[in-house]
């Protein structure tokens, strides 16, 4: 049996690198200005970012304090130092505050973290003008902050009330999902529904014409009671729960979730038996109406490889509402288990039993591409953000932001189906994970958390395809397009080709932009760039170079009537001469072609040393002449003078 799975293990591997095969961001790029990263004053081993969109204020959550950042400059506004309880029976380790929760709650923003490993929460009312934030302890922060920040939680503020998942006792048992405070009462789930949980995210669909049927949804991966060596040991979930669930009767089931379905998230290749089984992290696409909200689905594997996929939340909805429930065969009772009522505690016995002992759904939710991920990558990523923008064509695109293990940002382009890696950025100057990601879709900035600081990525960062309008619209960058000013964020009216990064439209649209009245060959090449003399001895060996700036270009050499394919670093193209010989002497030109373009990026000419001696002595012998013949004709004009 082991030999099978390790067969299977190779064979999925295989598979995957082949379908990896093509995933190269076209730029790889550095955001290394200290405008762009605010520095902690000590490591944060945890962190949690809450963004204030009414007074456009990033608060950050780390050990004993939470930051106050204004979005305009990524300044602190104030640093509000929280103390442990020093009189709490802890580890000296232990003894300090990290917080892992920060949410607006009812009129100010409830702050909650460790303590020393017994939970608390403080309300946080946030400074007016000058004057400096309030700080009052609230309540008992357990079930809504883990006791240490490497256990597991989730937090969800919605209308007056707080839900959350957080363990119960020190040392993590417990865990679950709970309505812990608010205006209504309090419920949690049943212990049977889950085992061994890794909670990854909750959010709430809202249905502003039918409030009553609004529903939450919470992400999260369980371990397989499949125990067999072939299965893997996570198994990834949703489940929902109604907002207005009171809980059962006081005789069955009060203050216990009488709404809770789970169904089975599935991501992989199901004709290839090939599946993604370990939720990591979630991003919801909301709309203005819940039935066109996407869910993007974070997901890594056994085989060392990532993928995103894709779920419609009205056809992830559908299940629950649709599907039968597993294992049961007797007739549905009516009112349907998981449906919505004014009034739970007046639901009849049937509904709840299946409720308590059948929860979960017989049919899979699927992605919206059935038969694969939208996306497959070969890099670890962790996190997950998405963005959509309007483009000059007024379509509207999706922008996906990937972060990798190493810290990189990958800014991903969902081109119908596929993928098309625009640039991966490096915002740290080490290669620390990140461990959150906060998106201000607003001011187009991406807010990124490493232990040891805050980074902003600039989305509209459009300067880094400012060469030219071809530059511009290869990179097929929703948030930049060409126009006279250059690659500017100002995209109304501006060139771009996002479908297909074709840059004929450029010649189509060049208009009075001075760049575009270079001229330019029928193979649309680029302008020719400043020739670099290297004057080299014969026998000796000798490279030239320029730089790739685009993954996605092929990079060739052209000397006379011969083209030569380069030999390719990861920054650079290089041609190697292992003895310069006479047939080596002259022009050297390197190109690139990425799609319908032709760009001369370097251009050399070699010369022979001693060809360039002799040449040089003529020009001094011409020089000497010049100069006698020219004091021999002003010396007879002076003397006819006299």
């Amino acid at each position: 049996m082991r030999l099978i799975w390790q067969y299977f293990l190779l064979l999925s591997a295989f598979l995957l690198s082949v379908l990896c095969s093509r995933e190269v961001p076209r730029l790889t790029l550095r955001q290394g200005t200290s405008d762009h990263r605010l520095p902690y004053q000590r490591n944060f081993n945890h962190s949690v970012f809450f963004l204030h969109e009414e007074t456009q204020t990033l608060f950050i959550g780390g050990l004993n304090c939470v930051l106050q950042v204004n979005l305009n400059d990524s300044h602190v506004l104030e640093n509000i130092t929280l103390i442990a309880d020093r009189d709490q029976s802890c580890d000296k380790c232990s003894c300090e505050y990290a917080v892992t929760v920060i949410e607006e709650f009812q009129d100010s923003i409830l702050v909650c973290g460790t303590n020393g490993e017994h939970p608390k929460c403080w309300k946080l009312h946030p400074r007016d003008s000058n004057h400096s934030s309030e700080i009052e302890e609230y309540m008992d922060g357990t079930g809504i902050s883990p006791h240490t920040s490497s256990q597991n939680s989730v937090s969800l503020a919605v209308d007056g009330d707080l839900y959350a998942a957080a363990p119960l006792y020190r040392e993590g048992t417990s865990l679950q999902f709970r309505r812990k405070v608010g205006s209504q009462t309090s419920v949690w789930m049943y212990d049977s529904w889950i085992m061994e949980p890794t909670f990854i995210s909750a959010f709430l669909a809202r249905r502003p014409e039918d409030p009553m049927h609004e529903k939450i949804y919470v992400l999260f991966r369980e371990k397989n009671s499949d125990s067999s060596p072939e299965a893997d040991p996570w198994i990834s979930r949703v489940a929902r729960v109604c907002k207005v669930d009171k809980g059962g009767s006081k005789s069955f089931f009060q203050n216990i979730w009488t709404s809770f379905l789970k169904a089975r998230l599935v991501c992989g290749i199901p004709g290839e038996s090939l599946y993604f089984n370990r939720l990591q992290d979630v991003f919801v696409l909301h709309s203005k109406d819940w039935r066109d909200s996407q869910v993007y689905a974070l997901f890594s594997s056994s085989w060392n490889s990532t993928a995103v996929c894709k779920y419609s939340l009205f056809e992830l909805d559908a299940i629950f509402e649709n599907s039968t429930f597993k294992d049961y065969e007797e007739e549905i009772p009516s009112p349907r288990p998981g449906t919505c009522v004014k009034d739970s505690r007046s639901l009849p016995t049937a509904t709840i039993n299946v409720i308590k002992n059948h929860p979960e759904m017989t049919d899979w939710v699927r992605p919206i591409q059935k038969d694969s991920p939208f996306y497959i990558s070969n890099n670890n990523y962790t996190r997950i953000v998405v963005d959509r923008v309007q483009a000059a064509d007024e379509k509207m695109y999706n922008v996906l932001l990937l972060a990798t293990d190493s810290g990189m940002i990958h800014k991903i382009l969902e081109d119908g189906s596929k993928a098309f890696i625009i640039s991966e950025t490096r915002l740290c100057s080490s290669s620390a994970s990140v461990q959150t990601m906060k998106l201000n879709s607003e001011k187009r900035k991406l807010f990124v958390g490493y232990p040891g600081q805050m980074s902003v990525l600039d989305l509209q960062k459009c300067q880094d395809y400012n060469a030219s309008c071809q530059d511009c619209v290869l990179a097929r960058d929703p948030y930049c397009a060409w126009t006279e000013n250059g690659c500017t964020s100002q995209t109304k009216g501006g060139t771009q080709n996002i479908a297909t990064g074709e840059t004929h439209i450029c010649h189509n649209n060049a208009g009075p932009n001075k760049v575009m009245r270079i001229k330019r060959d029928v193979s649309s090449s680029s302008p020719v760039p400043l020739k670099i003399e290297h004057t080299v001895p014969m026998g000796f060996p000798y490279y030239l170079s320029c730089p790739i700036e685009s993954h996605h270009a092929t990079y060739y050499w052209m000397h006379g009537n011969h083209y030569s394919p380069c030999q390719q670093t990861l920054s650079d193209c290089l041609y190697l001469i292992p003895a310069v010989s006479e047939a080596d002497y002259g022009e050297y030109t390197c190109e690139s072609r990425e799609r319908d373009y032709t760009k001369k990026v370097k251009k050399y000419n070699l010369r022979d040393p001693e060809l360039h001696t002799r040449s040089s002595a003529l020009k001094i012998t011409a020089q000497k002449e010049s100069v006698l013949t020219v004091s021999s004709a002003v010396l007879f004009i002076v003397h006819n003078l006299i």
